[in-house]
């Protein structure tokens, strides 16, 4: 899935004569704490909500010395590529341009979520299993090795890394609701077990969290 594949038919872009506190009002009326700034088809960069408040909402947006570099990502750039760009500016939206530098719309956080949501990772009955172990010692094929070995096969795998620690948290989507052969398996092997849930448990905590961040956004 590439970004071209996800841009909102609903957001336009500021212009650079359009008002700090018409910006806020486009903002207020699709969610968003971000809106691109285009001249012609030219990105000229992202305005947030704290860039107008910490100016004139009168004057034009054009006008304003923006907190942020010009982030964006191209059209044929993977969604794990906007997840990126997304994460590291905490941006409510991205700007995706062409080849030619060319503006053609955006991507928001929200439909990020919802497609992200929909896949085969968080569709699919199963149950989640955490594993906590050394930098060193991750090696992917031993885990499937392992959960293949009982029977099952892995969905999905996020791995996390944490700053100044030589520990790895991967966190394994795996396609049976009940894993405790699994997981008995794994320590049989010395893993570290951090966490396990099945599907119920995982699904309930995620539509919390979603639901959660959702309203976070309508605020």
């Amino acid at each position: 899935m590439v970004a071209k594949t996800l841009l909102s038919q609903a957001i336009v872009p500021l212009r650079t004569s359009d008002t700090g506190e018409e910006a806020l009002n486009m903002m207020d009326d699709f969610y968003v704490k971000h809106l691109p700034i285009v001249n012609n088809q030219q990105l000229l960069g992202v305005v947030s909500e704290g860039d107008i408040f910490n100016f004139d909402v009168n004057e034009a947006v054009g006008s304003y010395s923006l907190s942020l570099v010009r982030p964006y990502v191209k059209s044929d750039d993977h969604l794990y590529e906007v997840m990126r760009i997304l994460a590291l500016h905490q941006l409510t939206v991205v700007p995706v341009v062409d080849y030619h530098d060319n503006y053609i719309g955006v991507i928001t956080l929200e439909d990020l979520l919802r497609h992200f949501a929909s896949t085969t990772p968080f569709s699919e009955p199963g149950s989640i299993l955490v594993l906590e172990m050394n930098r060193r010692d991750y090696t992917l094929a031993e885990i499937a090795r392992i959960i293949e070995s009982e029977g099952a096969h892995i969905l999905s795998c996020f791995v996390s890394s944490f700053p100044d620690s030589t520990l790895l948290e991967v966190t394994l989507k795996i396609n049976r609701q009940s894993i405790q052969s699994i997981i008995s398996t794994f320590e049989r092997f010395d893993y570290q077990i951090k966490a396990s849930f099945n599907e119920t448990e995982y699904l309930d905590s995620l539509k919390e969290r979603y639901d959660a961040f959702i309203a976070y956004l309508n605020v």
